[in-house]
């Protein structure tokens, strides 16, 4: 049942990027409700194959393939409730087409990792701003480098004024800096939430994830200092906001990929 589910919570996310991506190739309008349409009722059955997943009789099935799939929904969902107020058209298809690769591998690559979180409420407090702050900064570093392009390509007098899928370069900016202040302060919630809850926080193995989290909070903060105390624009900004993501993803991802799925 969940490989069913699987494949048309796939095929309705492929079909919002099949809807999008000729409105952003030939310049024209995009049907907006069908992409709407598409993209929440492959939220839905996301969200279906999420909770069967994870939620098992022995306990919360926390595999990587499983927290990749969440993360993607949860990516998923924001964007395409932002969809509702502002152009996020060139952000969608990448979105989409990860949540359709994520969530078909956690059903069809199964894997184990029982957690207990309903006998540890202060753990699940610090896994839940620990999935919120990366994956609002994952956001973040994708509204960077939608800038990048978009500064790129005006400098390059492509015309994209004219284009009418794409967002101001002015607003993109404005988001961008708002994302990350935000996923910063979740972040500083995840940090200290992990000091104090998590007793063997620093021991062999996990020890990696408390230093690159911490690094990557130096670079969000130094990105925000730069841009709001020195004026930082342009490609610096994204190669701070990709690099603190990228340090993210191998403090939550790396020893894991290594022991759940190369080792298995």
């Amino acid at each position: 049942m969940d490989n069913l589910i699987a494949v048309v919570a796939a095929i309705l996310y492929f079909l919002a990027i099949a809807t999008i991506i000729p409105g952003l190739v030939n310049q024209t309008g995009i049907r907006a409700k069908t992409v709407l349409i598409s993209a929440f009722l492959a939220l839905a059955f996301h969200a279906w194959l999420l909770s069967d997943l994870i939620i098992e009789a022995s306990g919360q099935n926390l595999s990587i393939l499983n927290v990749a799939s969440l993360i993607s929904f949860i990516i998923s969902l924001v964007l395409s409730v932002a969809m509702l107020k502002t152009r996020l058209w060139f952000l969608l298809p990448v979105v989409y087409s990860f949540s359709a690769i994520n969530l078909s591998a956690a059903a069809f690559l199964p894997s184990t990792f029982i957690t207990h979180l309903e006998q540890d409420p202060k753990l699940l407090i610090h896994i839940s701003l620990a999935l919120f702050s990366y994956s609002t900064l994952t956001i973040g570093a994708l509204y960077a480098l939608q800038l990048a392009w978009l500064d790129h390509k005006l400098k390059a007098k492509k015309a994209l004024a004219i284009n009418p899928n794409l967002p101001p370069l002015l607003m993109v900016e404005r988001q961008l800096f708002n994302i990350i202040l935000l996923g910063t302060a979740l972040l500083t919630g995840t940090l200290i939430t992990g000091f104090v809850f998590v007793q063997d926080m620093f021991a062999q193995g996990k020890a990696h994830k408390g230093v690159l989290s911490f690094i990557a909070w130096l670079i969000y903060t130094t990105l925000l200092w730069g841009h709001y105390q020195k004026g930082w624009r342009g490609r610096k900004i994204t190669w701070f906001a990709v690099a603190g993501a990228t340090l993210l993803t191998l403090a939550y991802f790396g020893s894991r990929f290594v022991r759940e799925i190369i080792l298995s």
